[in-house]
C-alpha cells in the first residue's frame, strides 16, 4: 500500500501540515483536541486510497498529545531526527524556513527517505523514562546551586539574604530529588519485570546504579523501534557512539570522532560508566587497557569501551541473561 506522506511542522499552540506532492500547505491548526480531530477530518479521504504517516520532528513534548491521538487514529507516525532532515534539506538545496517550508520539508523528506515508523513504548517504560529524565534535570539545578553556594563564599560584599536563599533552594531541590528516587523505586517494586531486567543488566562491566535504569529504558525503546529486529551495530549508531572518519585521499586527515546524532545526555552517562568500569578488575578494562597499549589515545578507547559496553548490555537484554565473565578473559 503506498503512503500518504504530512510534513507537520509544530509549534506550542499550533501546528501547520503539508501533503506531500501539494502546492500549498493543508492548513494550520490549533494544538488542541478540536485541531487534531480537524487534522483528522482533512486527511480522511487521502487515508481511503493510502496509509497516512505523518512526519514530525520532536519538540521539547509539544508533538506528544498529537501524536498519541494520531496511533490511536490508525495513522502511523515518525519521528525524525532534525539534523537529519536538514542536511537532507541543504542537500536538495532548500535555504527557506517558515512554518510552511518545514512542513513541506518534512513531508518531501518523508516521501523520499520513507523513515520508520515510530512506537510507543509500554506505559510503565514510558513513565520511568518521564522519571529519569526528571532526575537529570533537578540533579543538574542541584549541582547548579550548590557550585553557586561555593562561589558565594569566597565573594565580599554579598547580602545576607542570597546565601539564605540559595540553601532554601537547595533543600527544596534535594527534596524534589528524593521524591522522585521514591517514585522510581515504587514504580520498580510495581512492575517487577523492570527489576528483574535490571539486575541483567547490572552484570554487565561498567554498567551500575546510575546507569542501569537509563540503558534499559534505551534498549526497550531500540527493541520497540526496530520491531525486534535491531541489531548492535544500529543501536550504537543510534546512541551516537558510532566512528566518524575523516580522511579523504593521502593527505587530507583529522582525528577520529564520533557521530554524535544521539542523546547527548545519555552517551555521557554511558562515557562516564565506562570510566567507572575501567578502574576494575573486569573484561572491560582489559579492552581498554588493550587498546591504549596499541597505541590508542585514552579518550578514544574510553569511547570504544563505551561503545562495547552497550553491545554486551544489547546482548544481554536481548537473550535475557546475565553477562557471562568466562566468555571473556582477561588478566586479574
Amino acid at each position: 500500500m503506498t503512503s500518504t506522506w504530512v510534513g507537520i511542522d509544530m509549534g506550542k499552540r499550533s501546528f501547520t501540515a503539508w501533503v506531500a506532492g501539494s502546492r500549498r500547505p493543508l492548513a494550520t491548526f490549533s494544538n488542541t483536541q478540536e485541531g487534531w480531530e480537524r487534522l483528522a477530518t482533512s486527511l480522511d479521504p487521502a487515508q481511503a486510497e493510502a496509509a497516512v504517516r505523518l512526519v514530525v520532528e520532536p519538540t521539547g513534548g509539544y508533538e506528544a498529545a498529537l501524536v498519541r491521538f494520531a496511533l490511536e487514529r490508525g495513522f502511523g507516525v515518525s519521528l525524525v531526527n532534525p539534523a537529519r532532515v536538514r542536511e537532507w534539506a541543504r542537500s536538495e538545496g532548500r535555504r527557506a524556513k517558515t512554518d510552511r517550508q518545514d512542513a513541506r520539508m518534512l513531508a518531501d523528506y518523508g516521501q523520499d527517505k520513507e523513515p520508520p515508523a515510530w512506537r510507543a513504548q509500554a506505559e510503565e517504560m514510558s513513565e520511568l523514562d518521564s522519571l529519569l529524565r526528571r532526575r537529570v534535570d533537578l540533579e543538574g539545578m542541584l549541582r547548579q546551586e550548590k557550585n553557586r553556594k561555593e562561589a558565594l563564599e569566597h565573594r565580599p560584599g554579598v547580602a545576607r539574604g542570597v546565601p539564605k536563599s540559595v540553601d532554601r533552594l537547595i533543600e527544596t531541590l534535594e527534596g524534589e530529588l528524593g521524591q522522585i528516587e521514591g517514585a522510581i523505586k515504587e514504580l520498580q517494586a510495581k512492575h517487577t519485570l523492570l527489576e528483574s531486567q535490571a539486575e541483567l543488566l547490572d552484570s554487565v562491566p561498567g554498567v551500575g546504579q546510575k546507569t542501569v535504569l537509563p540503558l534499559l529504558v534505551l534498549l526497550d525503546r531500540w527493541q520497540v523501534l526496530t520491531q525486534g529486529h535491531g541489531d548492535a551495530k544500529g543501536l550504537v549508531a543510534y546512541v551516537g557512539l558510532d566512528p566518524k572518519p575523516f580522511e579523504s585521499g593521502s593527505s587530507v586527515h583529522k582525528p577520529a570522532a564520533i557521530s554524535r546524532m544521539g542523546d547527548r545526555v545519555l552517551r555521557r552517562q554511558l562515557v562516564m560508566a565506562a570510566l567507572g568500569g575501567t578502574r576494575g578488575d573486569n573484561p572491560l578494562r582489559a579492552f581498554y587497557q588493550g587498546l591504549v597499549a596499541r597505541g590508542k589515545p585514552k579518550m578514544l578507547a574510553l569511547v570504544a569501551a563505551a561503545r562495547k559496553m552497550l553491545v554486551w548490555a544489547w546482548a544481554v537484554y536481548r537473550h535475557q541473561s546475565a553477562f557471562r565473565t568466562d566468555l571473556h578473559p582477561h588478566k586479574a
